[in-house]
């Protein structure tokens, strides 16, 4: 059933078909419209679900790790500086092994106070042992919260998954959505039936002191977990191809690579401005293609050397910056090509912080640059100061 819908209203259509028993978050612009429109499902009896109101995001991530803990399937959403204050908390659930959704609407974060979106917020959080899948549209986050409860839900995996998708470009845009029944979610995602949970039955404890003789081994299963969920995202997203007809999911996602010279990196929504330009390139005869990252955590090194190796030149344009590093993006794309006899020409560029367009123009002066040579760091479309014309 296909709908034009605004994409807040995609993610709770998405959400209330995975029939989930506890729902907690606190508004905050731009993710506000996806947990107004749970609540109205759930007042209206169209969701059987338990919605509690709460004081703060820190509140919200709280009652969804202690009903999760129960077995329950829970659900949460936030933004920016509510992430941030949720943090402490998304560390516990991931170590506890949680397998909570949780759905981001990516929005700067302060300070200077910035309400539009760059990626900066999620992909702060990328150490703390959540999963994190990056939609580029609407149709893909609809379908993506699924998935990542197939995912997290499977036993060999048992962790929270974050979807991520840009406020304001997605969130509040109407796209035509081939929305998901009821009875085809029933049929693709099972009940949630967790091994271990709370209960006055099989009495357990979560969440216990671990001395310096046994951390490490948490921390090391963690990291196998995380390892393993890879096979399984691709996994889950085949299944759903099978189920819907469509490929959502997954690892990566490549376009016009095949003899491609030239490959632009991203995520998000600037991907589709992207491709248009690498098309309009191909048109002119230039070999560039694109590669999509679907997945940041886990991060496939291994799918993204194999996706790359055959190129020249690595060009990774990102919504975010690790202050005093560079893009994370751009560095960890290195990482994949460490050691490795075949490395390609890698530029990493920064654009779009705060929600500043990137319109088609840049983009290809950005490739451009990027083929000619090899930039650690370049910024898009930089203001310059007019009082001594510095950079800013």
């Amino acid at each position: 059933m296909k709908e034009l819908i605004e994409g807040s209203m995609a993610v709770a259509r998405a959400v209330k078909v995975c029939r989930p028993h506890v729902i907690s978050a606190y508004p905050i612009t731009p993710q506000t419209h996806i947990v107004e429109n749970l609540s109205q499902f759930v007042a209206d009896g169209e969701l059987k679900a338990e919605f509690v109101n709460v004081e703060s995001e820190f509140g919200a991530a709280s009652v969804v790790l202690g009903a999760s803990a129960t077995g329950a399937r829970t659900f949460s959403c936030t933004t920016s500086q509510g992430l941030f204050l949720m943090l402490e908390v998304l560390f516990n659930i991931a170590g506890l092994r949680l397998p909570i959704l949780m759905v981001v609407a990516n929005r700067a974060v302060s300070a200077p106070i910035n309400i539009w979106c760059d990626h900066q917020d999620a992909v702060t959080a990328r150490d703390s042992g959540w999963i994190q899948l990056w939609a580029e549209d609407n149709q893909e986050v609809h379908d993506m919260c699924l998935q990542a409860y197939k995912i997290g839900e499977t036993p060999e995996v048992s962790l929270p998954v974050m979807v991520n998708f840009d406020g304001f470009i997605l969130t509040h845009a109407f796209e035509p959505i081939d929305l998901i029944e009821q009875k085809d979610a029933d049929e693709f995602l099972p009940p949630y039936k967790p091994v271990q949970y709370l209960t006055t039955k099989n009495p357990l404890t979560f969440g216990v002191l671990a001395d310096p003789d046994w951390y490490t081994e948490t921390r090391y299963r963690l990291e196998l977990a995380l390892n393993d969920a890879l096979p399984v995202i691709d996994q889950v997203a085949d299944e759903f191809k099978k189920k819907f007809g469509r490929y959502s999911g997954g690892l990566l996602e490549e376009y016009r690579l095949e003899d491609a010279e030239t490959a632009v990196v991203s995520m998000g929504s600037v991907v589709g401005t992207i491709k248009d330009v690498v098309d309009e390139l191909r048109d002119e005869g230039k070999k560039v293609g694109v590669l999509k990252i679907r997945t940041f955590r886990p991060f496939p090194k291994e799918a993204i050397f194999q996706a790359l190796k055959d190129v020249k030149n690595v060009v990774v344009i990102e919504k975010d910056i690790s202050l005093g590093f560079g893009g994370m993006l751009s560095n960890e794309i290195k990482t994949a090509f460490y050691g490795r006899p075949k490395q390609p020409k890698i530029s990493g560029f920064i654009a779009g912080l705060g929600g500043r367009d990137i319109p088609q123009q840049s983009i290809r002066r950005t490739i451009e640059k990027g083929i000619s040579e090899e930039i650690d760091i370049g910024w898009v479309d930089l203001r310059e100061d007019i009082i001594g014309g510095k950079l800013l």
